[in-house]
Order: structure tokens, then sequence, then C-alpha cells
């Protein structure tokens, strides 16, 4: 019988995985961040095979925050975050590893478990866990990719439900975290405006673009076994369109919303081999770790539709890639033309919704307005509204903060994630070999026959919206 949630916030988190990439670059600083806050004040228990002495781990801890988190700027809170950190080394199929791990979590009771590892060293730790009592009224927190397809998916949540009951589990894609993501729920539900026009009768299409300018860096053994399909396709983009085309959930409780957005992935099309192009990189198989016949995109753009009532017939087009012009994320709602062209350069250009999402957030309206003089000439121009991001949570202060209180709003469903790798499976094997495109290009040509619409494919532009750029009451 699996243990039942637990009641209140956690006492204790455990972070497998210690000193790995992952918590060098997001999980440290996050902490540091939430001990300046006062938002954490529990014992935190590094895991990894790696033997460390105090030394040691607080010397990682400070290179982590001069290196990712722009320096050390409170002594204080430094001092309180090492006072709460402690280690414990060890291979995680070795029970002794968990017994030592019991005896330093000593009091704690409601402890969260963060799996900050490859997923397939999860059933390792999982049954680690639950072997040594350590799953009852505790948490555990996951990190995406949610397996390598739908099978993989399913028996890895087989896996963590022979441990914890489903309430319990914690599935962090970090990109839900980020504020701009989330004004994507809230603008859309907010503002009374947007419904009546906001389905097939009014929209010609969607484009997600979310674009890197860098490559693989050191990551080419990881990415060698994901992709950018999988990697940031099943799970960023999909969880953008997810907020883009749900139904309006009856409440803004968890359940309400996961069911709206999970409704979405069930309506999504299967892909089929049309639907997809892959790039890769010119250059990528000389990375390190990466094969030197190396198939694996760098690059991915693809056709979504969703069949549904309100978005029969629109298509979705998303893309994702490195080495690409620019750092930037971008949504594009094309609105569809008037009915009937009243003025001759009205359809030069359709209207349309923007939302930047990285860098410097923004919201932006594209309409037509008259040009001076006596003829009925124009010329598109966007309304802009920049967000405030002046005390902004970064993504995983956020996730994890909510995760040890027992708020799930941001992190994702089971059902959610099985309906998302339907969508995709068909793909994963059957495809076109992968095209190369030059760094600082945007991914093979052959992804501008996707997008069948007049304007292509929007490319997004990082550069600063010009000033002055503010919102203001109403």
């Amino acid at each position: 019988m699996t243990p039942a949630a637990p009641p209140s916030s956690s006492d204790a988190l455990v972070v497998f995985g210690f000193t790995g990439d992952l918590a060098h670059k997001k999980i440290l600083p996050a902490l540091y961040a939430m001990v300046k806050k006062g938002t954490l004040a529990v014992p935190v228990i590094g895991v990894a095979s790696r033997p460390l002495d105090i030394a040691a781990l607080h010397a990682r801890v400070r290179n982590s925050l001069e290196q990712q988190a722009g320096g050390i700027d409170d002594a204080a809170a430094l001092d309180k975050l090492l006072s709460l950190l402690s280690y414990v080394s060890g291979k995680y199929e070795d029970a002794a590893t968990f017994d030592r791990l019991k005896a330093a979590l000593s009091g704690a009771s409601r402890p969260a478990h963060y799996l900050a590892i490859p997923p397939d060293l999860f059933e390792k730790v999982i049954q680690g866990l639950g072997a040594a009592g350590m799953a009852s009224d505790a948490r555990l927190i996951v990190e995406k990719p949610f397996g390598r397809d739908r099978a993989s998916a399913a028996e890895l949540d087989a896996v963590a439900h022979s441990a914890f009951p489903e309430a319990s589990i914690f599935r962090i894609d970090h990109y839900l975290g980020k504020e701009a993501i989330m004004n994507l729920l809230y603008f859309r539900f907010a503002n009374a405006f947007l419904e009546p026009i906001w389905n097939r009768d009014h929209i010609a299409s969607v484009q997600v673009t979310l674009a890197e300018d860098f490559g693989i860096g050191d990551r080419g053994g990881f990415y060698e076994s994901a992709g950018a399909l999988r990697d940031v396709v099943e799970n960023h983009l999909f969880q953008i369109v997810a907020l883009l085309a749900m139904e309006p959930p009856v409440h803004r409780e968890f359940e309400a919303v996961q069911a709206a957005k999970a409704g979405v992935f069930q309506a999504m099309r299967p892909l089929a081999r049309e639907d997809l192009v892959r790039g890769q990189y010119e250059g990528y198989r000389q990375e390190k770790d990466v094969a030197d016949n190396s198939d694996v995109e760098t690059f991915c753009a693809v056709r979504i539709f969703i069949d549904s009532w309100r978005w029969a017939g629109v298509p979705f087009y998303l893309r994702a890639g490195k080495q690409l012009p620019v750092s930037a994320g971008e949504v594009l709602v094309r609105l569809k033309p008037p009915p009937q062209q009243l003025f001759d350069d009205a359809s030069s250009q359709p209207n349309h919704l923007r939302f930047r999402l990285q860098p410097a957030p923004a919201i932006a309206l594209a309409a037509r307005v008259k040009r001076p003089g006596k003829g009925y000439v124009g010329e598109q121009r966007e309304l802009l509204a920049c967000e405030d991001t002046r005390g902004e949570e970064a993504p995983y202060e956020r996730l994890l903060g909510d995760a040890m209180s027992g708020d799930r709003a941001l992190f994702t469903r089971q059902d959610a994630v099985d309906a998302a790798w339907a969508v995709v499976d068909p793909v994963l094997d059957d495809h076109a070999p992968c095209l190369p495109y030059a760094p600082g290009s945007w991914g093979p040509v052959a992804a501008d026959t996707l997008v069948v619409e007049a304007g292509g494919w929007h490319d997004p532009d990082p550069s600063p919206p010009p000033a002055p750029c503010e919102t203001r009451s109403a």
C-alpha cells in the first residue's frame, strides 16, 4: 500500500546528484536565493557518489554562487545556507547509502527527495528510498525528460508509484516556472477581449520559436541520447501550446488546470513524417562525446494540429534549435485578414499578437495605422507592453519552494505526459535523416516548407524594445 500524501511543508530537502551540472548551475543558486528571502530554513542533504569533506562541500557551493549566481552578496545568507547543508556519498544501488542518508535526516519526517540525476538512475534511488522507509509522508521531485517515449514514460511512472502516491510526485519542467510562461495563462483568461477571437474563426496560425545561439557545449553525451525533439519540443514547447490552446478550466486549482492542459495533448493529431523537419548544425559531429555518424537533431521544426472544436484546421508551428542567429523565445499568433478588403494594402501583413518570452518579456499587438497624407495607405505597428521583471523568482527557486510546500500548480500530471508522448511517438524512429545547416542560420531551408501561409516563419528579434517601454495603470 502506497503512503498517503504528506500533510504539510517538507521539513528537509534531499538533493540526489548534488555534484552534477544541474546542481552547480541551477539548484545551488536557487537555494541561496531562497535562504536570502527566508523561504528555506530546513536541512539540505546532498547525495552523490563522489566523496566530499566539509571543506570541499563548502568550496563547491561558493564556486557555484560566484559563477552562476552573480557572486555572493549576502555573507549571512551564505553562512546560513552552509549551516543547513550536509552531504552523503555512496552508490545509489548500495543500501548502506540510504542508511547513511536516513541517519543524516535524523528528526525529519516529511523530506522532499529531488532526483537531479539521469532518468536511468531513478529506479535505483526510488527503490532505495522505499526499502529504507524514507518514502512515507515524503515528496518525490523528478526532472524532465519523463522517459524517452510513451512506453518508457509509463515504466518510469510505475516505478515512481511503487513508493509514492501521485499527489506526492512533482514532475519539474523548469520552463513552467518562468514568469513569462505563467503570464500566458493569466493573459488568456484575465482579459475579456481575447476570448471572442481566440478560435479557428479568427486565428490563422500559431508559431512558437525557442532559439539558442550556442551549441551543445559539454552536453554531447546527453544530447546524443535525447535530441531537440525530446529535449525541447515534446516538453517545453508543448507546455506553451497547452497554455495557449486549453479550454477555460472550471477553476484555478491544480486538477482543473491540468485536466484542461491534458485535453489539449489528447486532441493533438499524432505527428506524421511530413510534419517534421530535423536539422543538425555543421560541426556537431566534432563536439565532445558525439558519434562520428550521429543523426541526432540539434534543430527541430514540427507542424501540429489540434482536432478540437476551437482549433480544428489551425496549424501550430513549433521550432527549436541550437546555433541559431539569436537566443530568444517568442509566440506569434497570426490573425485572419478582414473578410472584405476595403484597402488594397491591408492584406499585405496580417495582424498578430506576439508574446516575447525571453529575453525581456513583452506582449505586443500588431495593428495597421494610416500614414499621413491623402492616400489610404498604412503600415503595421506594434502596441507593446513590457513586463516588469523586478523581483521575479528564478524558475528553480519558485519550483523547489512550491514542491516543498505541496503546491502542484506548476507541475505536470502523468496523463498529460502520456498524451504528449503519444503525439511524438510515431516520428521518434520514422523520420527523414537530419539535414545540415550552417551555424548562425535559422536551420535547414526545408523547415520553411512546413509553413504554407503568407509570411512564413517569424524570426524573433532579441534586441531591447525602444524606450520608453512601460505599462501604466489604467
